[in-house]
C-alpha cells in the first residue's frame, strides 16, 4: 500500500502539492477561529456538586456572585491604615462608582482588615456569557488606570486581582507564551536540521510545509469544536505549536534519514522516495496511530478540558501524518539530490560512526544494557510516589510578576488566604417552605466550627426565603491542597450531615470546583490510560504480527512514563518546593511519553525486524537495527525534546511544567527506551518476541520498487 502511494506521489508531485495549497485557502478562508477559556467549572459536568451549586446560585441569588475583582489597598510604607486613610478608600470606591466604567455593575468598599493591614474595594461584573467574553478583562484595564491616577499623590498603594484580574493576566501571558514557543520551536529546529544534514534547505523544510499544515489543522480543530460545542483550553494553542513541529519534524526525519540510505544504496532520487515511502510509511503510519488513538481516548474524559485536548491533538497528528506521507515526498521528488545542498554528504556511508560501536557493543551485550537502562529508570520513578496534584490553572497560567499574583499575596497580609474566593454553602427547603431565622442562625454556627474556616458571614436569603447563602472564608489559599481537602471533606460532610431536617446543602466555589475536578481525574485516570494502553497494544499487535513484543514495548514505555513523572516529582516538588504539579500532567504525560515514545520504539522495532529477515542473528539484528536507526532516533528525540524544551520559556508555572516534563520523558523514550531497553530486550528475548507469528523469519518487505522511467526520474 505504501509502495503505492509513494509511488503516486512521486508520479503527480505538482498535482499533491496544488491540492494542498487549495485546500489550505479554503480552510483559512472558512473556518472558524479557536477558543481558548481557563474558566475551570467549564470544564465540569452539571451532576458535580460543585455545579449545581453554581446554578443554583444563579436563579436564587443573581447579584451575589463572587467580586469579579478585587482592589487591594495598603500603605506604601507598610504600616497600619489611619482613619484618613481609610476615608481615602472609601472616597476612591465612590469615584470609581461615579466613573461608570463599562461593565461593572457594583462596586463595594469594605472596611479595613482586623490588623489594618489592607483594605478592599469588592467589583462586581457580569458573568461571562463565552471563552471569547472579554468584557471582564476589558473592564480590569480601565479600573487599573483610574486606580492608579487615584492612589497618585497618596500614601497609599494598591492593585487588582481576583478571577478577572487573572483572565487579563493570563491573557498577556499566553500571548507572550505563544510569541516566545513559536520563535523557540522554529529556532531550534531550523538549527538542529542545519546540524544534522548541514543543508539549509532541509532546515526550512518543515517550518516552510509545518507551517501550511497548522492552519489547515487549526481549521479542522475550530470545525470540530464548533460541531461537537467543545472547549479548548488556553494551555493548548501553545501545545498545538509544538505538536505540530515537534512530531511533523520527526515524520519528516524518518523519511529523509530513510532516503538518503536509499540514495547511498545506488537508487536514483525519485526511486528511493518511493523506496523511503515503501519501507518506513507503515511505521510512520503506525507511530502516528498510536499517538493519535492516545489522544483520542481522552474523549472518554469526564472533564470537558480533556474531551477537548484530545480530539485537538488528534486532528493536528492526523494531518500531520498525511502531510509526512504526501506533500514531503512530493516536494523532495521534486527537489531530487538538491534538497541535500550544498553538503555532498549524502553520497557516502559514514565510517567508524558512533552508533555502529553502540550497536556492536549492544549485540554482545544485551543483559548489561537491559539493566542499566532498566535501573535508571526504575530508581528515578520511585519518586513518582510522591506526586501531588495542583489545581490552580488561572493562577498556574500567569508569571509571579503579575498583578493579580503580587496582589493576591499581599491580601493575606491582613485577611484568611480563603478571602480571594470565598467558598459558598447554600441551604435549601426542600418544601418550598421559608427556612426559620432559628435554623438559618444555627447551621452558620454549626459551619464556623469546622476545621480550616476561617469564617463564615451572616446567611443572605433568597426572596422567598427558601435558600439561604452562607460565604465561607477559609484559612487556606483556595488552589491549596489544605482547602481543597477541607471543602471535601470535613465542610461537605458537615453541611450535608448537619442540614436542618426537610433541607439540602450544597457547596460551592472554586475550591469546590478543584475539588470535583479531582474527583473526576481520578475516575479518568482508571479510563483514559487502559483505554489508550489496550488500543496502543492492538496497534503494535498488528504492525508486528506478534503477542509478546507489544507486552514488553508497552512495559517499557510506562516505565518511561513513571520515571519522567518521579523526576519531575524530584525537580519541583523537593527542589523547587512547588506545592504540586499541576493536576493535568500526568494524563498529558501519558499520552505524550507513552504515544510519542512508541513511535520510537515502532521505529526501532520495524528496523529491527527488517534486519532479522535478511537472516541475521536477534543479536546482529539489534545491533544493525541500532546502526541504522539510532541516529534517526537520536536527532528526531533532540529536535521533539527540544520543541516541547520551548515551553519552559513561557514564563507561566503550568507550561513551565508540561514543557520540563514531556521534554524529559522524550529524551528518556528515545535514548534511554528505544536506544537501548527495547533492542536489548528483543535481543534476549530472541525468537520468541514474534511468537505466535514468523515476522522476523519472514521474506524482507517491503520488495523493492521497480525504478520510475527516466524520462521521470528528475534530477
Amino acid at each position: 500500500m505504501f509502495e503505492a502511494l509513494g509511488r503516486v506521489v512521486v508520479r503527480r508531485p505538482w498535482w499533491v502539492i496544488a491540492g494542498w495549497v487549495l485546500l489550505a485557502v479554503i480552510v483559512v478562508a472558512t473556518a472558524p477561529k479557536l477558543k481558548s477559556t481557563s474558566d475551570e467549572a467549564s470544564f465540569l459536568p452539571n451532576h458535580y456538586e460543585s455545579i449545581q451549586a453554581m446554578n443554583l446560585q444563579k436563579s436564587a441569588f443573581p447579584q451575589a456572585a463572587t467580586p469579579a475583582a478585587i482592589i487591594v489597598v495598603e500603605r506604601a510604607d507598610g504600616k497600619a491604615l489611619t482613619g484618613a486613610d481609610s476615608a481615602k478608600v472609601t472616597a476612591i470606591g465612590a469615584t470609581l462608582t461615579a466613573a461608570r466604567v463599562p461593565h461593572v455593575t457594583g462596586i463595594q468598599v469594605g472596611p479595613p482588615s482586623p490588623n489594618k493591614l489592607v483594605q478592599t474595594i469588592a467589583v462586581q461584573m457580569p458573568t461571562p456569557t463565552g471563552a471569547n467574553d472579554k468584557t471582564q478583562p476589558d473592564a480590569v484595564k480601565v479600573l487599573r488606570v483610574d486606580l492608579q491616577h487615584q492612589l497618585t499623590g497618596t500614601d497609599l498603594k494598591g492593585g487588582i486581582t481576583g478571577t478577572a484580574a487573572q483572565t487579563l493576566d493570563s491573557q498577556k501571558s499566553g500571548d507572550r507564551a505563544q510569541a516566545i514557543i513559536g520563535v523557540a520551536t522554529i529556532g531550534l529546529i531550523i538549527v538542529l536540521l542545519v546540524v544534522i544534514f548541514r543543508s539549509p534547505i532541509i532546515a526550512l523544510l518543515p517550518i516552510v510545509t509545518i507551517g501550511v499544515v497548522s492552519q489547515i489543522a487549526d481549521g479542522f480543530i475550530g470545525w470540530a469544536n464548533k460541531a461537537f460545542n467543545l472547549k479548548t483550553d488556553s494551555s493548548v494553542t501553545a501545545l498545538l505549536i509544538v505538536v505540530l513541529f515537534g512530531v511533523g519534524t520527526d515524520y519528516i526525519l524518518f523519511l529523509m534519514f530513510r532516503y538518503r540510505e536509499r540514495l547511498r544504496a545506488g537508487e536514483d532520487s525519485k526511486t528511493a522516495m518511493i523506496s523511503a515511502v515503501a519501507r518506513v510509511g507503515e511505521a510512520i503510519a503506525s507511530a502516528a496511530g498510536a499517538v493519535i488513538i492516545a489522544f483520542l481516548a481522552l474523549a472518554l474524559s469526564t472533564l470537558g478540558l480533556f474531551k477537548s485536548l484530545g480530539p485537538a491533538l488528534a486532528i493536528a497528528v492526523a494531518v500531520t501524518l498525511i502531510a509526512g506521507l504526501t506533500l514531503i515526498p512530493a516536494i523532495v521528488s521534486l527537489l531530487g539530490t538538491r534538497v541535500f545542498w550544498p553538503s555532498k554528504s549524502w553520497r557516502r556511508e559514514p565510517t567508524g560512526a558512533r552508533f555502529a560501536v553502540i550497536g556492536a557493543a549492544l549485540g554482545r551485550h544485551p543483559a548489561r544494557f537491559a539493566i542499566a537502562s532498566g535501573g535508571i529508570m526504575v530508581l528515578l520513578a520511585v519518586a513518582a510516589l510522591g506526586f501531588h496534584p495542583n489545581f490552580d490553572l488561572t493562577g498556574g497560567s500567569t508569571s509571579t510578576s503579575s498583578e493579580s499574583t503580587v496582589y493576591s499575596k499581599e491580601l493575606l497580609k491582613g485577611l484568611p488566604a480563603g478571602a480571594t474566593e470565598p467558598t459558598q454553602v447554600y441551604l435549601r427547603s426542600t418544601t418550598h417552605s421559608p427556612l426559620p431565622a432559628s435554623e438559618v442562625a444555627d447551621y452558620r454556627s454549626t459551619l464556623n466550627t469546622v476545621r480550616g474556616v476561617g469564617q463564615v458571614a451572616a446567611a443572605t436569603l433568597s426572596p422567598d426565603r427558601t435558600v439561604a447563602y452562607y460565604q465561607v472564608t477559609l484559612t487556606e489559599k483556595p488552589e491549596s491542597a489544605a482547602a481543597i481537602a477541607t471543602v471535601r471533606g470535613t465542610l461537605r460532610s458537615t453541611a450535608h450531615h448537619d442540614a436542618p431536617t426537610r433541607t439540602t446543602a450544597l457547596v460551592g466555589g472554586i475550591t469546590a470546583v478543584y475539588a470535583d475536578i479531582g474527583k473526576a481525574v481520578n475516575h479518568d485516570y482508571t479510563v483514559v490510560f487502559p483505554v489508550a494502553a489496550i488500543l496502543i497494544l492492538l496497534i503494535l499487535g498488528l504492525l508486528l504480527r506478534s503477542v509478546v513484543a507489544p507486552w514488553y514495548l508497552m512495559a517499557s514505555v510506562g516505565l518511561g512514563f513513571a520515571a519522567t513523572l518521579g523526576t519531575t516529582v524530584l525537580l519541583f516538588q523537593h527542589a523547587a518546593g512547588q506545592p504540586g504539579l499541576i493536576f493535568l500532567l500526568p494524563i498529558i504525560m501519558y499520552l505524550f511519553v507513552v504515544a510519542l515514545g512508541t513511535d520510537y520504539n515502532i521505529l526501532m522495532i520495524a528496523r529491527l525486524r527488517e534486519e532479522a529477515r535478511e537472516g541475521r542473528t536477534p543479536h546482529d539484528a539489534a545491533a544493525m537495527a541500532v546502526r541504522h536507526t539510532g541516529p534517526t532516533v537520536a536527532a528526531a528525540g533532540v529536535i521533539l525534546a527540544g520543541t516541547f524544551a520551548s515551553l519552559t520559556l513561557a514564563g507561566s508555572s503550568t507550561l513551565v511544567q508540561m514543557g520540563f516534563a514531556i521534554s524529559f520523558g522524550i529524551a528518556v523514550a528515545a535514548f534511554v527506551m528505544a536506544l537501548f531497553f527495547t533492542p536489548a530486550l528483543t535481543a534476549l528475548i530472541g525468537h520468541r518476541a514474534w511468537w505466535p507469528g514468523h515476522a522476523d523469519t519472514g521474506p524482507a518487505t517491503p520488495t523493492e520498487p521497480q525504478t520510475v522511467p527516466a524520462t521521470a526520474a528528475g534530477p
